[in-house]
């Protein structure tokens, strides 16, 4: 650290050339994230200060949170869920698993979760000594459920599924898993970190949230599709007892129990996801989702032209390719299967796909993965 500050004007200029190495959001293919809408921004900049982690002190900003989750649950089909603003999916899912642990209590848990489950339940298995379980992939990279009654046992505590997979934007067989877990009395924790501000706006998509009897959480994260600042994740609860299983004592702060992970926790980013959720409306974000299943069709129709088919069909704004080689100057990424994987993020509009669809062409002949 500097004995002698320096000038502001040289503290902005040094942080202006260091963003200057960051990627332009307009050659990023890869992110689930995108460039936060400026009433995200604004409303982020008049709650900056808050925390609530100590939310006695804030309790406007307390007030917000409420009516972020009370906006995504009537979603999904659960006004009445509780729950509260995590620093993401990561955290959203630990929570999860941490609550499944405490309502069937035993001692060496197991959780079933996909193969392409998100690598944050890896982390939560980990650090909460719980075995994870794999379900295998169909042809379509869905959870295969026929095969999950065969994994569960007396120790198994949860079952998750995924709405909108990472990696091939998919939505596995919700309902039929719903059912299993309500079979087996299992706690069913649905990953909707991405497709949960993507599936409900779309007309016909498969079932997978709080209007199915069994499921007993949700992640969502409005920092993806919902447009927010950094960080905004969610976790939806539909039975507030479960809650209430994460309490422990706080005695010096303004409130004497807390069931959050963080401690600190910023409410700028939670005013930023409320104000564009309510600035947009139903309306908007319909069209905002529209405009990227409208880009992520057109990709898929101009990369089989140039002779590069899609791995699957996609139910979100994620696509796949059998493509070997990519465009230089493209940050886009691989699935663990190899694909070229695009998302097609409200950034990344049509003129961009267009530019990288002719970059595409100039490629060798298209040579197919195996």
């Amino acid at each position: 650290m500097r004995e002698i500050g320096c000038s502001e004007a040289e503290i902005l200029t040094f942080l202006a050339r260091q963003q200057g190495e960051d990627l332009p959001f307009e050659r990023i293919l890869s992110s689930m994230c995108t460039r936060p809408h400026p009433v995200a921004v604004k409303a982020h900049m008049l709650f900056i200060h808050t925390n609530l982690g100590d939310p006695g002190l804030y309790k406007g900003t307390a007030a917000l949170e409420r009516m972020l989750i009370e906006r995504i649950g009537d979603l999904l089909h659960f006004r009445d869920a509780c729950g509260y603003a995590t620093s993401g999916g990561t955290e959203s899912n630990i929570q999860a698993l941490r609550i499944a642990q405490r309502v069937k209590k035993v001692k060496k848990p197991n959780v079933i979760v996909p193969e392409s489950v998100h690598f944050s339940f890896e982390k939560a298995c980990e650090m909460l000594c719980i075995e994870m379980r794999e379900i295998p992939l169909d042809a379509g990279f869905r959870a295969d459920a026929a095969a999950i009654p065969s994994l569960i046992d007396r120790n198994t505590i949860a079952l998750v599924a995924v709405a909108g997979t990472t990696e091939y934007g998919v939505v596995d067989p919700i309902p039929e898993m719903d059912a299993i877990a309500g079979e087996h009395d299992l706690y069913f924790h649905v990953d909707a970190a991405f497709g949960g501000l993507v599936l409900p706006f779309l007309e016909d998509h498969t079932p997978f949230d709080f209007s199915l009897p069994n499921v007993s959480s949700m992640s969502v994260d409005p920092h993806k599709m919902g447009m927010s600042t950094i960080p905004t994740g969610c976790l939806l609860i539909r039975e507030p007892r479960h809650l209430s299983l994460l309490n422990i004592c706080t005695p010096y702060l303004s409130v004497k129990q807390e069931f959050t992970l963080t401690g600190t926790r910023p409410g700028g980013s939670v005013a930023g996801a409320l104000a564009v959720l309510d600035h947009l409306g139903r309306q908007g974000m319909r069209a905002i989702v529209q405009g990227c299943m409208k880009n992520t069709r057109r990709l898929i129709a101009g990369m089989r032209t140039y002779g590069y088919p899609a791995a699957v069909m996609p139910e979100v704004n994620v696509a796949t390719f059998f493509c070997r080689n990519a465009p230089a100057d493209w940050q886009v990424s691989r699935t663990r299967k190899r694909h070229l994987r695009i998302v097609c993020m409200p950034h990344v509009h049509r003129g961009i796909i267009e530019a990288f669809l002719s970059d595409v062409g100039t490629l060798p002949s298209p040579q197919r993965d195996a």
